[in-house]
């Protein structure tokens, strides 16, 4: 047992509150460096991610290619008809995997010694909570309760569905509506155009995809309404009614539209509610997230966050390099900071978009000089397909240092390329080192070492 472990005044070392990555991950690791842990989860293990996040929608992406990738085998001599998609199949396949992820998470706890409770945790204290009516204390509490989606309140919210209740849909609809301009917003938009459904995504603002590359931002645009989906930009829902089986949305701009499915997805919000944090010293930003400096620690001495509900980078890895730089600090006595800087992201859009690093515009405003270097082709098996999708690469290089501080890929299988080259620029992989690297010949990748004169 180390020294920063096992208090016999407390029940436990570490109490959790939330069983998703970042609660899981923490408590795994904390018990392993010889804490005693116990973890609290009202909903299901593996948080937002595996049961109504990256997992179920990675396997929804991967569903909504299909239909594309039958009809650009004709281009290829394969003949078949595509008939519309066994709904059922995909979502109660869906599930059952969600269900052994759920079993796989269990034993991992299990085999961890962390102690599991079915229940709701609550603050009595800084030092107790009440799970379901029953007190434990604890030296130090960390809370990774997440997010939860957010619907404006407007007149007929209740009509709406969030991301949420998507995957677990009856049938799946006609025509939807997606109100966003996210990924979470994007994704769903080009998942259901390509499960077969007609899409209007509506955002407020001029583009989607606030933060990432303007440049990426406009191509997938256009490769979306290329296949087919509406994007409705500088637009908003003021209202739903329902109007028999069907929903009528009035918009800002005084028309109005009808649907069969409304599917918000305008952010998260921390889930906070039933908490008791008026029982404890912790305090929220202005953002209404827990405010933690760089060591995890809430306003309250005996109190951590991490994930989501911090309102830091909403990514499952990022919640994981917590969860263990957290246990790593408190249980093995190491004073290493998670380093936020260059962390890849992918969009699992139709096509897939992936980043590392700076966009154009970030790039221009911190460093004096840069060059761009892009990329935009037909992919090789488009030759022959006849599909009129557009491949986009592009590099950001620093001239004062040469290094690459930006990569970014719009295209098939974005995230498998990007998150290698993330390996190179987090270790400061200069241009010279791009241009002197020898590519895979014929791949869409090599073209991340082949493109030799700037842009702009």
């Amino acid at each position: 047992m180390t020294q920063q472990g096992f208090d016999t005044e407390y029940d436990y070392d570490l109490f959790v509150i939330g069983a998703g990555s970042g609660g899981v991950r923490a408590a795994r690791m904390s018990a392993g460096f010889g804490a005693k842990v116990a973890i609290a989860e009202s909903r299901y293990l593996g948080g937002t991610c595996v049961n109504v996040g990256c997992v179920p929608k990675k396997l929804f992406s991967y569903a909504a290619h299909y239909r594309e990738d039958f009809n650009d085998a004709k281009g290829f001599g394969w003949s078949s008809a595509v008939e519309p998609i066994d709904w059922p199949t995909l979502r109660d396949n869906k599930t059952r995997e969600i269900e052994r992820l759920n079993g796989i998470y269990g034993n991992l706890l299990s085999n961890a010694g962390v102690e599991l409770l079915n229940g709701h945790a609550s603050f009595v204290d800084a030092h107790t909570l009440s799970v379901d009516g029953k007190k434990y204390t604890a030296k130090r509490i960390l809370i990774a309760v997440g997010g939860w989606p957010f619907i404006p309140d407007i007149p007929g919210r209740e009509f709406a569905i969030s991301s949420n209740e998507v995957f677990y849909l009856d049938t799946l609809p006609k025509h939807a509506v997606v109100v966003g301009g996210g990924y979470i917003a994007t994704e769903f938009a080009g998942i259901l155009h390509g499960l077969g459904v007609e899409v209007d995504q509506i955002y407020r603002r001029d583009l989607f995809l606030r933060g990432f590359d303007m440049e990426m931002r406009e191509q997938l645009a256009e490769e979306m309404r290329n296949k087919g989906v509406k994007l409705r930009f500088n637009e908003n829902v003021t209202a739903i009614e329902k109007e028999g089986d069907r929903y009528r949305l009035s918009l800002e701009n005084g028309e109005s539209m009808l649907t069969d499915q409304v599917l918000y997805a305008t952010g998260r919000k921390p889930l906070l509610e039933g908490l008791g944090l008026e029982n404890t010293g912790v305090r929220l930003n202005d953002k209404g997230y827990i405010a933690v400096d760089e060591t995890f620690q809430t306003s309250e001495p005996s109190v951590y966050a991490v994930g989501d509900v911090t309102g830091g980078m909403e990514l499952t890895p990022v919640a994981l390099a917590e969860g263990m730089n957290l246990a790593k600090r408190l249980y093995k006595g190491e004073s290493k900071l998670v380093d936020y800087n260059f962390i890849p992201t992918a969009i699992f859009s139709q096509p897939n978009l992936a980043t590392v690093g700076y966009s154009e515009e970030e790039a221009r405003d911190k460093f004096t000089d840069i060059a761009v270097f892009t990329s935009r082709f037909t992919h090789l098996k488009h030759t022959l397909s006849g599909n009129k999708a557009k491949t986009l690469l592009k590099l950001i290089v620093d001239k004062a240092s040469d290094k690459v501080v930006g990569a970014h890929m719009l295209g098939d299988e974005a995230g498998e390329i990007i998150q290698g080259l993330a390996v190179a620029i987090k270790a400061g992989a200069t241009k010279a080192d791009f241009d002197s690297t020898i590519g895979i010949h014929p791949t869409v990748a090599e073209e991340f070492v082949t493109m030799r004169e700037a842009s702009r």
